[in-house]
């Protein structure tokens, strides 16, 4: 395999080899203009393109270095390993982080140049929910509470709107922001959201659903949208009429907006694994993804593939001490 540089008139063609919305062309613009530095890579064989990545470089603080982060690609066997090792030399890197969208059930041997990674940035697991079904398919699937509290919801007359405009964009932030403070979890700022919906957007691939009950705005979806994939990624919701059961008709409005589009699955964005912790604090967001049926995977992991042991080894130990994701995963979720 030879390893080349991806041009900019090469978008079209990237785009059909990389499978997931983080690695699209269009993310990786999102990335540029959070400032982060962005390299898309192929790998050749006989001339001809046969894989395509790209890879976000974060500084290391204090020192002339950087960690690569390298989300949602391909499995990471030799030719991949062999072209890491080389980028991360050339860009002087520590380490690159790897989290492949690649299921557990590929047999395939992972290239011994990747370390089970200590700190993955993403659930192992997650709900995928087949599109390719009939409405009534996925409604029969579901658990018999979830399709309950959507009739609770259309009964009450909560209205559902897809929406691509700037007010909705305001309504979006202040749930998304009042939900981290009330759950107590460290979400992306601000400017990371707006940055990736103008991003996005743009190139239609980004859309709200927003649920509204007597007017107020209770429950707001921003959802990605990549080949055939359709994917929940961030959302927030109020406390307020808890009772009308927004939540669930957000998402089951979602489902057929993915099928109106014409896509073939609907990607949840994380879940715990099979047999959950009944005190985990994330059980609920679980339990709700579960019941719409979806099939629960599980991924291969996260992987180190690393260049400079010291420094590796220093971020570990921090992160191991701090009870907060400090510098490296401070600077990786930019």
């Amino acid at each position: 395999m030879d390893l080349r540089l991806i041009t900019d008139n090469q978008k079209v063609e990237f785009n059909k080899l990389v499978d997931h919305v983080m690695q699209s062309w269009e993310w990786g613009d999102f990335r540029k203009e959070m400032g982060l530095k962005v390299l898309r890579y192929g790998l050749y064989e006989n001339n001809k393109l046969k894989t395509a990545f790209q890879i976000t470089f974060h500084p290391v603080p204090f020192i002339n270095k950087y960690v690569g982060y390298f989300p949602k690609g391909p499995f990471p066997d030799k030719a991949l390993g062999k072209a890491l090792i080389k980028i991360a030399k050339e860009q002087k890197c520590a380490f690159i982080k790897i989290e492949p969208n690649v299921e557990s059930s590929d047999q395939k041997t992972i290239d011994t140049s990747f370390k089970k990674s200590l700190k993955p940035m993403f659930s192992k697991h997650n709900f995928l929910l087949d599109l390719t079904k009939s409405e009534e398919e996925i409604l029969k699937n579901m658990h018999p509470k979830t399709r309950y509290n959507i009739r609770v919801a259309e009964k009450h007359g909560v209205k559902i709107e897809e929406r691509t405009d700037g007010k909705a964009l305001e309504i979006y932030l202040d749930l998304f922001f009042r939900t981290t403070k009330r759950q107590r979890f460290a979400g992306h700022n601000t400017n990371y959201h707006q940055t990736v919906w103008e991003t996005l957007n743009d190139a239609g691939m980004a859309r709200f659903m927003i649920a509204t009950y007597n007017k107020k705005p209770l429950t707001a979806w921003m959802l990605f949208n990549f080949k055939d994939t359709l994917y929940y990624t961030y959302g927030g919701s109020s406390l307020e009429h808890k009772e009308v059961m927004s939540n669930n008709l957000i998402c089951w409005e979602t489902i057929k907006l993915g099928k109106k589009l014409k896509l073939k699955t609907f990607d949840m964005w994380g879940a715990l694994g099979p047999n959950p912790d009944p005190k985990d604090t994330w059980i609920g967001f679980h339990n709700f993804k579960k019941g719409y049926g979806g099939r629960l995977v599980e991924y291969i992991g996260a992987f180190d593939l690393v260049t400079n042991w010291p420094i590796y080894l220093l971020f570990t130990l921090i992160d191991k001490l701090m009870p907060i994701k400090v510098l490296l995963l401070k600077s990786l979720r930019r």
